[in-house]
């Protein structure tokens, strides 16, 4: 009989056991950030996570900017009294020299590492040994914390992180387009945001 009772209860820790392994991570309301915009009753906030700091209070050990992938954390607060669709919302980086970076989707990220090249003067050993390096964002860090909603209900907020293949300059702008009004189907203002380096 005691079998019984002791496998409940050890199968039901297990989920408790692996969300202690997972990062943490609470972003906040949109206006306590410093950088963010407010648009017909809109506000959008957004942060670079460009530092060691930054990277492992959402990722845990991974830091995707070590590897050319910049994630900018984006939040969005609708105050307005009607529904919004994020399904097809565009989010660009903006250089300081005016060219924009398309955001990369998050399935994609693993693929736009590199591996490390081998010299052209370096011997080539025969017979080729085969080794298998692991993929930094083969983990679900990547996927978990990427910006997900497609309809955001009023007075409602939704957030996540979009990742950009991009050495991160001061005085560069996040850039998002294409929300609309569920209802009507009209296209809020475009929303150009500076990204400080304030919290």
């Amino acid at each position: 009989m005691k079998l019984f009772w002791v496998l409940p209860v050890l199968i039901s820790t297990i989920p408790a056991l692996a969300d202690k392994n997972e990062p943490q991570f609470s972003p906040g309301t949109a206006s306590s950030y410093a950088s963010k915009q407010t648009n017909e009753g809109v506000t959008i906030a957004v942060k670079a996570y460009d530092t060691e700091d930054l990277a492992h209070s959402a990722f845990g050990k991974l830091n995707p900017y070590d590897y050319g992938i910049l994630p900018v954390l984006v939040i969005i607060q609708n105050d307005t009294d009607k529904s919004l669709r994020l399904d097809r919302v565009e989010v660009d980086y903006e250089g300081i020299d005016g060219n924009r970076i398309e955001a990369t989707p998050a399935a994609d990220v693993p693929y736009a590492v590199e591996s490390p090249k081998r010299p052209a003067s370096a011997p080539i050993p025969s017979p080729i040994p085969k080794r298998k390096h692991k993929n930094p964002f083969s983990g679900p860090e990547i996927q978990t914390r990427a910006f997900a909603a497609r309809m955001l209900p009023p007075h409602e907020s939704a957030s996540g992180f979009f990742y950009f293949q991009v050495h991160h300059r001061p005085g560069s702008s996040i850039y998002l387009t294409s929300i609309k009004e569920a209802g009507s189907g009209r296209d809020l203002f475009y929303f150009e945001i500076p990204l400080k380096d304030q919290p």
